[in-house]
């Protein structure tokens, strides 16, 4: 993989601050109103302020909450909110969460990666991006000069070798810690050691990096420096040739990743019976569940199976959930609408739902954004009217995640997955470090 670096990161002054859990903040894209607004509420320090500033009805144009975020940026520099690192640094980072009644402990560790374009060399994407996101992210970037959030990087380590020649030497060590708001423990240690810093350098230096999450910011750091170069050449060791990345071996036994499922708006009724029908070709079909209340039965039983190519389709028309099964004859459809793409990229579920089942076979192609959600009870919440919105629901489908394997596979083959493939939880909190670019 490309080189990384320590770096002198910027970090809060708890003195001033109080309590870290009060200033740390999800990422921008899963943030609503509701959270914003709570998060504002918090810490007059709450790192969203910075990540995503709120609109004022005072703000004349667009621009004006890149602005105010930058602003409050040089200030916290100016009055010491935020305290630079002494030493350059790379940072420990475990995130201690708990799912399905189990308790885990996801590690990495964040430095600043060298830039290089997607399909140039070893940083490979495994999700398509969009226009809107980068723009957003490439005003806050100009305006504030910093990565304010860490992209999230998988690297191939079976032996976890890096991590764990790192815990060595955090270990006995108290961590800086802060909970967020779903309870999820976040812990960071600073290490600054020049041998440790080099032993990692010089094992990660061969590897494949695949980016988990963050695309967009990936593509606007890249986009970034570019524009910085145009305007002089930059030297080789300027910060903006690198990004704030969060490291996490693909072996990580805390590494976990949740399904994304489908609630379909703006689209026809269709009975159980005209799924069926349309379906059944390419589909062994079985009623299992009557009803939103049954979602989670259906899917206890999925996560059973754990079988890209079964998926549950739910009908509001009839109250009922249809478990569909791939025939041959799906396979062989797929290979025909995706042709461009690779039998791995064909046999992913979510390819098949939305290319063959959404698209093909229910003729659903120019409709409104799917409501994405993670949780079954969300499921059953959205079908009963009660997400935010209250949007109907006619159809729904619950369907397997993209594992590991898959995200390293389709990658290296230069291809990406539909959008919302993937969800690792729990997501990377921002305000711990900051990598300023100048």
């Amino acid at each position: 993989m490309p080189k990384i670096q320590a770096f002198r990161g910027l970090r809060y002054n708890l003195a001033q601050v109080g309590s870290l859990s009060d200033c740390i903040a999800p990422p921008y894209d899963v943030v609503d109103s509701e959270l914003q607004n709570h998060l504002y509420g918090l810490s007059p320090f709450n790192f969203l302020r910075l990540e995503l500033n709120r609109r004022e009805e005072q703000d004349l144009d667009d621009n004006a909450v890149y602005q105010r975020a930058a602003r409050i940026y040089r200030s916290w520099r100016t009055e010491g909110i935020f305290q630079t690192e002494p030493d350059p640094a790379i940072y420990v980072y475990h995130q201690e969460f708990e799912i399905g009644g189990v308790k885990r402990t996801r590690r990495g560790f964040m430095a600043r990666v060298r830039l290089e374009r997607f399909g140039e060399g070893k940083i490979y994407p495994h999700e398509q991006t969009h226009a809107k996101a980068k723009d957003d992210r490439l005003r806050l970037t100009r305006a504030t000069q910093a990565n304010l959030s860490q992209i999230f990087g998988l690297y191939p380590d079976p032996e976890n070798e890096i991590q764990d020649l790192l815990d060595q030497k955090i270990a006995g060590v108290h961590g800086l810690e802060a909970t967020d708001h779903l309870g999820v423990v976040h812990r960071m240690w600073p290490v600054s050691d020049v041998k440790t810093i080099q032993q990692v350098m010089a094992l990660i230096d061969e590897k494949d990096m695949f980016v988990a999450d963050g695309h967009h910011r990936y593509e606007t750091a890249c986009n970034y420096r570019d524009e910085l170069n145009a305007q002089s050449p930059l030297p080789d060791p300027h910060p903006a040739n690198f990004v704030l990345t969060m490291l996490v071996s693909m072996s990580d036994p805390g590494l976990v990743v949740l399904p994304t499922h489908r609630l379909l708006s703006g689209v026809p009724a269709m009975t159980t019976a005209e799924l069926h029908e349309k379906l059944s070709p390419y589909f062994d079909c079985e009623i299992v569940g009557e009803g939103p209340e049954s979602s989670g039965a259906v899917w206890a039983e999925m996560n059973r199976l754990d079988e890209q190519l079964i998926m549950a389709i739910y009908s509001k028309a009839s109250g009922e959930w249809t478990r569909i099964s791939a025939k041959q004859e799906a396979a062989d459809r797929m290979a025909a609408l995706a042709s461009e793409y690779s039998p791995e990229w064909q046999s992913l579920g979510v390819a098949v739902l939305h290319r063959l089942i959404f698209e093909d076979l229910l003729g659903l192609k120019e409709i409104p954004k799917p409501t994405y959600v993670h949780l079954v009870q969300e499921v059953i919440d959205g079908l009963n009217g009660r997400l935010e919105g209250g949007l109907d629901y006619p159809i729904a489908a619950m369907v397997m995640p993209a594992t590991i394997e898959h995200i390293q596979t389709v990658s290296l083959h230069q291809e990406r997955m539909p959008a919302k493939s993937t969800y690792f939880y729990p997501k990377l909190v921002s305000g711990l470090v900051v990598h300023p670019l100048a």
